[in-house]
């Protein structure tokens, strides 16, 4: 059985959504016999990279009052350590996730693309690394197992893997997708959201006593 999971690595509720689902996922008889594919998604595609601290980014974008937007970070803190996840509050900056995304596809090209993925959005909630910063971004790739130079050479690159990741926004476009994270369980179920660990394992059974027939 095959799961995509559309995430960006800037969203806090797909930090926590993946790894609920993971928690789903490990109670989950069959989950020897599931393959988990991640896929691109961009919150903000016209963001730029810059200094702005990520909590007056998102705070004026959606017409919140800092308080609000610090409250909703706090949440976003607390569930994350509720499912087993470091998060910190505060040093984070605004920026643009896509060449993060071509980077993932560079390495799913070297089976490392989950990996990738899970430092990745560690090293922008747990540890507050900038996933914006480029010698970062070589970093966790070689973190991963990825070679530094090749790595390199797609950053340099803006259209390496760019096709790559428009495909994936393109068939969340085409699947009603328009909030992340959102998992698919064989293209005939959808879980929108960060839902419980439970409600995952739930879905993952459901999905797997209706697949066809081999």
């Amino acid at each position: 059985m095959r799961v995509e999971v559309w995430t960006d690595i800037a969203c806090p509720w797909c930090y926590v959504g993946r790894a609920r689902f993971g928690q789903g996922l490990a109670a989950f008889a069959h989950r020897d016999e599931v393959e988990v594919i991640p896929r691109s998604f961009e919150l903000n595609p016209q963001a730029v990279n810059g200094a702005e601290p990520i909590i007056d980014a998102v705070a004026a974008q959606y017409g919140r009052t800092r308080e609000q937007q610090v409250a909703r970070e706090e949440q976003a803190a607390d569930m994350a350590r509720e499912a087993g996840l470091d998060f910190r509050i505060g040093g984070r900056v605004f920026g643009n996730t896509f060449d993060v995304h071509r980077l993932i596809h560079f390495a799913k090209q070297h089976g490392r693309q989950v990996e990738l993925t899970d430092l990745a959005f560690r090293a922008n909630f747990a540890e507050e690394r900038s996933i914006y910063d480029r010698e970062t971004q070589v970093s966790l790739a070689v973190e991963a197992g990825l070679d530094a130079a090749q790595a390199r050479g797609v950053l340099d690159n803006p259209e390496a893997f760019a096709a790559e990741v428009r495909a994936d926004e393109r068939l969340a476009s085409d699947l009603g997708v328009s909030g992340v994270p959102f998992f698919v369980l064989d293209r005939s179920y959808a879980v929108n959201g960060v839902q419980s660990a439970g409600m995952f394992t739930q879905a993952l059974e459901k999905a797997w006593e209706d697949r066809p027939a081999p």
